[in-house]
């Protein structure tokens, strides 16, 4: 197992035009100081300058500070290379294999040709991975490296990982663009900043997982927030709202490049755009141009991926498509009284919805599409309306990451004084939604008229780009609760939301007197003390288990074993997989079940025939694994196995009544015996405290209908 040990002699273990809107109730979103032809002046010139100086430097600091955390960690900088290889964990080495595939080619165009027909990611199958994978990132910084006059004083492992830190800063910038937008104020940014570096356990996770696809997109995903609110303010002019719109195409098409996930979090972004459309809060043009770039963002991914047939049959797609069409021929939808307003958007809520699971289903019909269906099957059991007994479902119900958000994780956003200013925002701005949308719906005369106009003769008003980020804080945030994992995408806006709340209105200062918050609390130590704390990464059963691997086994040696186990083979060893752990495809999660078997209880033949037939040549077992103790019974991943087989569990406790006893014993634990059924088909080759190698003998030729097809995908 992997440990951090401490090393020796270490210490402890702009808006802002003229609004008459704006300046009624945001006060604090005060027009910047022009002469009387319309210029700046010198000091707002020099007030903005500041701004993006605090910005920038936020930004760096954030990025020298995951970097050092990164370094004192893993002694980084001092850990033999294959160390720092295992060092990047499960999918993450996956797709760090493929930057140093693009590195070891002999030319670019040969790197990207091996990408497009690799047979070393999955045994007996030739995959394209620029349409599988999300890996354009690895491509690029390959490629960037390569023809850049670097290489002398700049490890490739460097470059990769500083451009993800650097990544941290452009985040943190976003989000302080964001802040300044909606506040008018530079220091609501800064407050952003801060508060994203001090909550940085429950903001990123990057320093330990610098290669997941969501740490390379969530960045562009904060600018196109930016875009967003930019592109909603009052008052832009013709030529600025073009400009922010490709700025908002160029950043949701990099969100959606890097990460396999971007249809499902566009899928909320699309439902807050549908809310906002149905509660009047922002008008047609504006409701159209955010479809559309959604829409033109996807299916150009959908061609650089050479047409991923998984974005075509996305929701997403299905409900932008059936908004706009709804929203075409639904005449009348905003007029009448309150009741029949009522009526009629629950009608066109419930036309959308219907159409778009229809098209989504024919959709997914005529491409023969069933890539996607373990994450529905997730969501299905985990609100109790699937079967508790799939495998695929299981496997993410048991992990943390895919649990309800930890209660701990307010105790830790409120001894921040995050939480305070952020809840007391977002009740107050709900109050102000609640009754401005009870007025828009009450008043039937405004429709047709300027939202401008309409907003400037009522008492209670709220702007647009503030109505988008409230619902997208809201809707995030729900999303974050019912999924531990997805927090990353709340908190860093929750820092811009509060930091709005804090310096856009001077009342939030006296809400937060009125409950007494008020902390002793001292932050500046305990940066302190993170960064001064220095480990070292020790694996040295991972690394003599590599090493093994590369001096003792042919290129083309093929591996089974567990998902993470052999993204890191793949990277520190080249050698090809059975599975791996980027699970968006049926037939790859169907062989991972198979060949998750050695941990089930089946007999050696049974065993033997399903590797061989995924053409594994040896298989690598481990201890912490076979006798797993970090999950309860019913979690642990044999239980998942036992139960997929109908068969009953190991140790005490109850089980379902249509269970039976498996007929043989636990493989992972039975081959170490050396029985004689064991060593006829398996040979053990190499072993130490953590991992066990067996080598597949040939065996008794079988039938070609017992074996595995060679299957070729694009």
């Amino acid at each position: 197992m992997t440990a951090l040990r401490q090393r020796k002699g270490s210490k402890g273990s702009k808006e802002s035009g003229p609004e008459v809107l704006n300046q009624r109730f945001y006060p604090s979103a005060e027009p910047l100081e022009r002469t009387s032809d319309g210029v700046w002046t010198w000091r707002t010139v020099l007030w903005v300058a500041i701004g993006w100086i605090v910005g920038i430097s936020l930004g760096m600091l954030c990025c020298i500070y995951v970097a050092t955390l990164h370094e004192n960690d893993l002694w980084f900088s001092n850990i033999k290379e294959v160390e720092r290889e295992i060092s990047f964990r499960t999918e993450c080495g996956l797709y760090y294999s493929y930057y140093k595939q693009m590195l070891r080619a002999p030319s670019i165009q040969q790197g990207l040709s091996e990408l497009i027909s690799d047979n070393a990611t999955e045994s007996k199958r030739t995959i394209n991975l620029l349409r599988r994978m999300n890996i354009y990132q690895e491509v690029f910084l390959g490629v960037l490296y390569r023809i850049l006059p670097i290489q002398a004083y700049l490890e490739p492992v460097y470059f990769y990982i500083y451009t993800v830190f650097s990544l941290q800063a452009v985040y943190v910038i976003a989000l302080f663009i964001t802040s300044w937008l909606l506040s008018g104020s530079w220091l609501a940014g800064a407050l952003t900043g801060v508060w994203y570096i001090l909550n940085r356990v429950d903001t990123t996770r990057v320093e330990f997982t610098i290669s997941l696809r969501e740490n390379w997109s969530l960045p562009f995903f904060a600018l196109q927030i930016a875009a967003i609110t930019c592109y909603l303010r009052p008052h832009l002019k013709p030529i600025q709202q073009k400009v922010v719109l490709w700025l908002m195409f160029l950043a949701t098409l990099c969100f959606c490049l890097t990460w396999q996930f971007n249809q499902f979090i566009l899928l909320v972004q699309a439902l807050i755009i549908f809310t906002l459309d149905c509660l009047d809060l922002i008008s047609t043009e504006q409701v159209t141009c955010l479809y559309l770039v959604q829409v033109s963002s996807l299916l150009s991914v959908w061609l650089l991926q050479f047409c991923n047939s998984m974005i075509l049959g996305s929701l997403a797609l299905s409900f932008i498509v059936s908004a706009l069409f709804v929203k075409h021929f639904q005449r009348g939808l905003k007029t009448g009284g309150l009741a029949a307003r009522l009526g009629k958007l629950l009608l066109h809520t419930v036309l959308v919805l219907a159409l778009t699971f229809t098209i989504n289903y024919l959709a997914k019909q005529a491409l023969q599409l069933r890539s996607d269906e373990h994450i529905f099957k997730f969501i299905k059991s985990k609100f109790g309306l699937g079967p508790t007994r799939d495998f695929d479902a299981s496997l993410y119900l048991c992990e943390e990451a895919f649990g309800l958000l930890p209660l701990d994780t307010f105790d830790r956003l409120a001894g921040t004084l995050l939480a305070y200013p952020y809840l007391v925002t977002l009740i107050v701005l709900l109050v102000m939604l609640a009754l401005l949308t009870l007025d828009n719906l009450c008043d039937s005369s405004a429709v047709g008229r300027p939202l401008k106009g309409r907003f400037e003769e009522r008492p209670i008003c709220m702007r647009a780009d503030v109505a988008y980020n409230l619902l997208h804080t809201v809707f995030f945030g729900l999303l974050a609760l019912s999924t531990m994992r997805m927090k990353y995408l709340w908190t860093g806006h929750m820092c811009a939301f509060a930091a709005y709340g804090v310096c856009g209105k001077e009342l939030w200062s006296l809400c937060l007197n009125m409950i007494h918050c008020n902390t002793k609390t001292k932050f500046w130590p305990k940066l302190m003390t993170e960064v001064s704390e220095l480990r070292e990464f020790y694996d040295p059963d991972t690394v003599e288990l590599m090493t093994w691997i590369s001096s003792k086994t042919p290129k083309t040696a093929v591996f089974a074993g567990s998902m993470q186990l052999l993204a890191g083979i793949k990277l520190c060893t080249g050698r090809v997989l059975t599975n791996h752990p980027h699970y968006e495809d049926r037939a790859l999660r169907e062989r991972t079940r198979q060949v998750y078997q050695i941990y089930a209880q089946q007999s050696p033949e049974e065993v033997h025939r399903i590797l061989r037939a995924a053409g594994a040549d040896f298989v690598v077992m481990e201890d912490s694994v076979c006798y797993e103790r970090r999950h309860g019974r019913g979690c642990r991943l044999r239980d998942l196995l036992d139960l997929a087989n109908g068969h009953i569990m190991d140790g005490p406790g109850d089980n379902d009544p249509d269970l039976v006893h498996a007929s043989h014993p636990r493989f992972c634990a039975s081959v170490k015996t050396d029985g004689p059924a064991y060593t006829a088909l398996f040979t053990r080759v190499f072993q130490n405290k953590t991992f066990h190698v067996y080598k597949l003998k040939k065996g008794k030729k079988r039938a070609k209908a017992d074996r595995e097809p060679v299957a070729m995908q694009d």
